[in-house]
């Protein structure tokens, strides 16, 4: 994939990162205190930082399921493989990705797995 694209995802991903963290921080006037406290400006870019343990463990199922999904987008970038279905490694097209940055399946393993779950 070309390196500029791949930029762009990592961008947007760190950007749907933030904005969960931001949303579920501005309706937990509990977190907020303990971000605050931290002197964090931009929560987003603290993954390692306690108060960031702290907000994923208070997160809900839905929202700790995308972190998941988007920090593994984020290690396939690191580690090279970002972009390629985890099933049948065949390249997943960009469009999907511009449209799911954390999609791991190419649309056609995608469809199969959902069948299989019907």
């Amino acid at each position: 994939m070309i390196k500029n694209f791949i930029d762009r995802m990592r961008t947007a991903l760190l950007v749907q990162k933030r904005q969960i963290f931001n949303t579920f921080v501005d309706e937990n006037a509990e977190l907020h205190a303990i971000v605050d406290e931290t002197n964090v400006k931009d929560i987003g870019d603290k993954a390692n930082d306690v108060a960031d343990q702290q907000t994923i463990e208070a997160l809900g199922t839905k929202e700790l399921n995308q972190v998941m999904a988007i920090n593994a987008a984020l290690l396939r970038i690191q580690e090279g493989v970002y972009g390629s279905c985890a099933k049948c490694s065949k390249k997943i097209p960009e469009e999907r990705l511009e449209a799911i940055p954390s999609a791991i399946y190419c649309i056609d393993c995608q469809k199969r797995g959902e069948r299989r779950k019907r």
